[in-house]
């Protein structure tokens, strides 16, 4: 086990990027007390926002955080970090209870999304379903075994709105609708699962609205609802307080309202 991970409650990030968030994250008591809390994509806005609130929450003996280029690396679309990733986590003396997924991509390195069908390339939309879909599904396979038989715990992937079928009213977006729609359907699927073996687990997908982000940056419009980081991170995770079983398998915004598929 690396020395680093043996602190009783480790940090995210060592120091933050990011301002102080000052805030109040909820209690998350409905967590049974001394588990741990894994965010992967900490190295974003939100997955670090995510990270400090969970720090600041007494549910959670310890919180660790993962990304490309934090001190815990793991690359979602590199199934071996995953799987050496989960293999720690399975040799450490606290139960795993919540895990965060806050990857995603939605342009860079000139790629922009796709407004006509003329602009589809393989490539790209091969790129999209391998970070927004098929990684999170990986990290489903390796890390929804750990979880306890007993008790609550809670797997939630950070998914988007416009990866809705049913609300999709303006097009465009190809890559990115599709696959977070590919995501969802893997939430669903792999939460049928879950409840055969472990009936109090949950498994998730959570729209956490326009955060005031990189990503979003580029497409901010006057008048457009935009929250900060840390905003967005107790909101998601008031959330993951108020999930019960019955919730397993949805689609859940910011507010804990249900969106369509």
């Amino acid at each position: 086990m690396s020395a680093e991970w043996a602190g009783p409650k480790s940090p995210c990030q060592d120091p933050p990027r990011g301002p102080a968030d000052s805030g109040r994250p909820p209690d998350l008591k409905s967590f049974p007390a001394g588990g741990l809390a894994l965010v992967i994509g900490a190295s974003g806005a939100i997955g670090e926002a995510l990270c400090r609130s969970l720090e600041k929450s007494p549910a959670f003996e310890r919180v660790l955080g993962f990304s490309r280029s934090g001190p815990h690396r793991v690359d979602v679309t590199v199934e071996d970090t995953i799987a050496a990733m989960a293999n720690q986590l399975a040799r450490l003396p606290v139960p795993l209870r919540l895990v965060i997924d806050a990857t995603g991509f939605l342009h860079g390195d000139g790629i922009m999304p796709e407004k006509r069908l003329a602009q589809l390339d393989p490539q790209h939309l091969a790129r999209a379903f391998a970070i927004n879909a098929i990684g999170p599904a990986l990290l489903m396979k390796h890390l929804l075994p750990l979880f306890p038989s007993e008790g609550k715990a809670v797997f939630a992937t950070l998914s988007a709105k416009v990866g809705s079928i049913g609300d999709n009213r303006l097009g465009g977006w190809y890559g990115y609708r599709a696959s977070k729609a590919a995501l969802n359907q893997f939430v669903r699927t792999a939460a049928v699962e879950l409840k055969r073996g472990r009936r109090q687990a949950i498994c998730v997908a959570l729209h956490p609205g326009t955060v005031d982000t990189p990503l979003s940056a580029p497409f901010a419009k006057t008048g457009l609802e935009v929250r900060s980081a840390g905003d967005a991170a107790h909101a998601l995770l008031a959330v993951v307080e108020g999930l019960h079983p019955d919730h397993s398998g949805g689609f859940y915004d910011y507010r804990g309202e249900a969106l369509p598929w």
